[in-house]
């Protein structure tokens, strides 16, 4: 898989970003004396006792959180935004559906990724309560059954209408505030799921495979995020379109009656190098290392 690096746009682009993101106030961190140390080398200085956050290192994060999205989803896979608290509800409720995503408000219930079987019964369960109510309006029940009827799908609508279209584990989850959504980024970290955190200075960037540096108590700061995250899924969505349509195409250019070369079962576990296979068994890397082919992994390295 090709590596991500963090590339600026060119121009008037990236000047246009950094304006929105200092209008914004996503430099502005928490009081000195309430931070995490570990949040040091993304910090520019400090001033009236608040901890200003270094720019240069917010655009990082954010460009690099960008390519990695677009990859993602022109991979095929899906992105879930998590945001619980209020400064992000209502961003994220206005920009996620435009882009045809999942995402997360109200509580975390916990096993969302974990227990996903679950979760999944219980939208088919709201599915059936709505087909019920379009019917006949629950007419057809006594009020104290429609009551308690009307209360669960209600319920379930609350907490699980943002991922009622999620069919499949996401490919990343995009989280606002790490010590808020700590058990959603547990969940994650479980699974293998990549995350990308908005982290104020108060935050745990260990939590995060990309952080995005930034003030996560700003409603403006948290649109523009999520602004360029899902500009970013647009344009991997196009990627995407354009591979289905090259796939097709080939197809189509292939006679039907062409054979196609097979390989026996046996052919598909031989190595083509006998003298390789010592260091494939031997040297692959220390156990526990992260892979060095992983999207991630590399993100990380490029961006070091």
């Amino acid at each position: 898989m090709s590596q991500i690096t963090a590339t600026p746009p060119s121009g008037t682009g990236q000047q246009s970003l950094v304006k929105d993101l200092i209008e914004a106030g996503i430099h502005f961190g928490q009081r000195t004396s309430n931070w995490n140390p570990a949040m040091q080398p993304y910090i520019y200085g400090k001033r009236n006792s608040i901890h200003i956050i270094d720019i240069k290192e917010t655009i990082k994060g954010l460009l690099l959180a960008k390519r990695f999205i677009t990859q993602t989803v022109a991979d095929g896979k899906d992105v879930c935004f998590v945001g619980t608290k209020r400064q992000a509800k209502e961003v994220l409720t206005q920009r996620i559906p435009d882009v045809k995503m999942h995402y997360v408000t109200e509580r975390w219930l916990g096993g969302t990724l974990t227990n996903f079987r679950t979760i999944r019964s219980r939208l088919k369960r709201m599915e059936e309560l709505e087909q019920i109510e379009q019917h006949d309006n629950f007419q057809s029940y006594s009020k104290k059954m429609e009551s308690q009827l009307r209360r669960e799908m209600k319920k379930i609508k609350r907490n699980l209408e943002g991922i009622r279209h999620m069919d499949k584990l996401p490919g990343c989850v995009v989280v606002i505030d790490t010590k808020r959504e700590l058990n959603a980024l547990n969940e994650a970290r479980k699974l293998g799921i990549p995350t990308i955190c908005l982290i104020d200075t108060d935050g745990q960037p260990e939590l995060a495979d990309i952080a995005i540096p930034g003030n996560d108590d700003s409603m403006r700061a948290i649109d523009v995020i999520v602004r360029e995250l899902c500009n970013a899924i647009t344009e991997g969505r196009q990627q995407r379109t354009t591979r289905t349509g090259d796939r097709e195409g080939d197809d189509n250019a292939r006679p039907s009656d062409a054979p196609r070369g097979r390989r026996s079962k046996r052919a598909q576990f031989r190595p083509d190098d006998p003298s390789g296979s010592d260091d494939a068994s031997g040297d692959s890397g220390a156990p526990g290392s992260p892979s060095e082919g992983t999207p991630v992994a590399s993100a990380q390295r490029n961006a070091n």
